[in-house]
């Protein structure tokens, strides 16, 4: 991270699983404008992850960069006029004490499906080609239409998930979710897998075949379609269901192919139940956001194949390319209504960046701190 950079409003969003964070980092030269009566701060949003198990790389990271470059000094590790920043998730109140005891900061907290919203419709206005279909390998920037973007169905999928109907700002209703999520594909990949991490559990995935657990509907049919109610010989029929019949032990079965039978299992049944609830309320957008999706072609494929199927084509699956910071950046976004602080995003410069992780201030934080190589958002943000 270059020394130079000017660091500020930082939030978190702390779920069981991970740690996400936002913050604004000023230009090298702090560029700094006055517009009608403001001071302009030209910068760009950063975003970096953790996972909640590994704590302390995130309490590590915010020390040695965020608090550092910010010009934040804490002598004995006691705080200067109480230091404040913004967070949401269970988190928030879990490790309060925490992050006050290691860092001299204390947690404004944000409610969390109010930042989930937040953030979504955050990115939805302001930054351009954020939402995209995939379907069959092929991916399509959706335009979103400002003037028509209520309702719509959200469904951030984290180590549970929840179905937030948003109805405008600050206009939402839960009205569903599942326990079978983020940390049951995690959870179970442990116990069923050697696999230690969320990435580690994916990648392993990547390499698996799930036909050779689940029971397809061409195995009951002698290879044949089920044509009269519309199921082909290769949809899933029961998601582990040849292990009934195969005689044999989890150590016989090849790890990759649990792994890829467990995301399969997960990601069709969030989809189904996703579009339930959207036909329910007669909402044709569906917006996936969350970790468990980490822009994955075949879980988002998978997803939107279930969506496609129970809607007969009618609704689409939708992806959010900054998917597992909407509820940071919702608390990100807050700031402006506390602190006077007017964010305002460069609608034309949205670019790639990659944080960079290898620079001497990171030289405290251990390899596998799992830092998210995210996308940066050029933004500027008005000081009144």
């Amino acid at each position: 991270m270059d020394s130079t950079q000017k660091i500020s409003h930082l939030a978190l969003d702390i779920g069981g699983t991970l740690i996400k964070l936002v913050y604004f980092s000023a230009n090298g030269d702090y560029s700094e404008e006055s517009r009608n009566g403001c001071s302009v701060v030209h910068g760009k949003l950063c975003f970096a992850k953790f996972e909640t198990r590994k704590i302390d790389d995130c309490l590590e990271f915010i020390r040695f960069n965020i608090l550092h470059h910010s010009g934040v000094q804490h002598p004995n590790g006691e705080a200067l006029d109480k230091l404040y920043v913004k967070a949401t998730g269970g988190g928030a109140f879990k490790f309060a004490d925490l992050f006050k005891e290691k860092l001299g900061i204390l947690f404004d907290k944000e409610d969390e499906m109010h930042s989930l919203v937040g953030g979504v419709n955050f990115l939805l206005k302001t930054v351009p080609r954020e939402a995209f279909t995939y379907l069959d390998g092929q991916k399509e920037f959706v335009k979103i239409d400002h003037n028509d973007l209520y309702p719509y169905l959200l469904v951030n999928i984290g180590s549970g998930v929840s179905m937030i109907k948003v109805d405008g700002d600050g206009k939402y209703e839960r009205i569903s979710g599942t326990s079978l999520g983020g940390g049951t594909f995690l959870g179970l990949g442990k116990l069923l897998t050697k696999c230690k991490s969320f990435d580690e559990l994916l990648e392993l995935s990547h390499h698996g075949n799930n036909r050779v657990i689940d029971m397809l509907v061409g195995d009951i049919y002698g290879g044949t379609d089920y044509s009269k109610i519309g199921l082909s010989s290769t949809a899933i029929a029961s998601s582990f269901g040849k292990a009934i019949s195969d005689g044999k032990e989890l150590e016989d079965y090849q790890p990759e192919d649990v792994a890829r039978s467990l995301l399969r299992m997960i990601s069709n049944n969030i989809g189904q139940i996703a579009y339930l609830n959207a036909l329910r309320f007669g909402l044709k957008r569906i917006f996936f956001g969350g970790f468990f999706i980490r822009g994955l072609e075949y879980t988002m494929d998978t997803i939107s194949v279930a969506v496609h199927f129970w809607s007969r084509g009618e609704a689409k699956a939708m992806f959010l390319r900054h998917e597992g910071f909407l509820g940071a950046l919702g608390a990100f976004t807050s700031y402006n209504n506390q602190s006077h602080n007017d964010l305002k995003p460069h609608h034309h410069t949205v670019q790639r960046a990659i944080l960079n992780c290898s620079g001497d201030n990171l030289r405290h934080i251990p390899v596998t701190s799992n830092l998210n190589d995210s996308e940066t958002i050029e933004c500027s943000i008005n000081l009144v």
